[in-house]
């Protein structure tokens, strides 16, 4: 996954939406980071892509919620040739389950502690 400091996406201004995907991995993982780095790289290229944050728990659980501005660049990303190939490579191997919710964003805003 990536380098930067952690820190959440910033607020947008709504409407927008938020593709939240919760997973639990299986204990295969071969392959599974490269292809979580690429899907990053790719996923930054379509139009409409705000960003993205990611958690996991302790106990396994994985978090991941990706920020578009619009219903058109949710399915650009859907529909990604190489996103889909990831998705089923996915069931066949990485994902004991998962969850996938889309949401319209109505509200956000944002906190940042100032520095001294």
């Amino acid at each position: 996954m990536s380098d930067h400091p952690v820190a959440p996406v910033a607020a947008h201004e709504p409407p927008y939406y938020a593709v939240v995907f919760t997973s639990v991995y299986t204990e295969e993982d071969k392959g599974y980071a490269e292809t979580a780095e690429r899907m990053e790289e790719l996923v930054r290229d379509v139009p409409g892509y705000l960003g993205m944050d990611h958690a996991h728990t302790p106990g396994g659980l994985s978090i991941t919620v990706g920020y578009f501005r619009d219903l058109a660049a949710v399915e650009a990303w859907r529909s990604d040739p190489e996103h889909r190939t990831a998705q089923k490579q996915g069931r066949v191997q990485w994902y004991e389950a998962y969850t996938l919710h889309v949401a319209r964003v109505e509200r956000s805003n944002a906190f940042r502690r100032p520095r001294d």
